[in-house]
């Protein structure tokens, strides 16, 4: 999973810095991630998790570090097997 975070990301994430430079808890914001960019990586993820981020998940926190883009995913998708 890591590894399609950060290919997603070096693809859609618009950051000036290599993806991997950066450490799985690096503030991908203070990394250059910009707002419009964090929402073609939510995309990216939809589409390569084959999953949707509920509304609750939309935040800046969501999106605040490889590590956390990794456990907001895994909750999606361990929501998904429970429902």
């Amino acid at each position: 999973m890591n590894d399609t975070i950060r290919t997603l990301l070096s693809k859609l994430g618009g950051l000036p810095v290599a993806v991997d430079t950066l450490a799985d808890e690096a503030d991908l914001y203070a990394a250059g991630l910009s707002s419009f960019a964090s929402v073609q990586l939510m995309l990216g993820l939809e589409e390569a998790f084959d999953m949707e981020f509920p509304d609750h998940l939309l935040n800046r926190k969501s999106f605040a570090s490889i590590a956390a883009i990794e456990t907001t995913v895994n909750i999606i998708l361990e929501d998904r097997k429970v429902a």
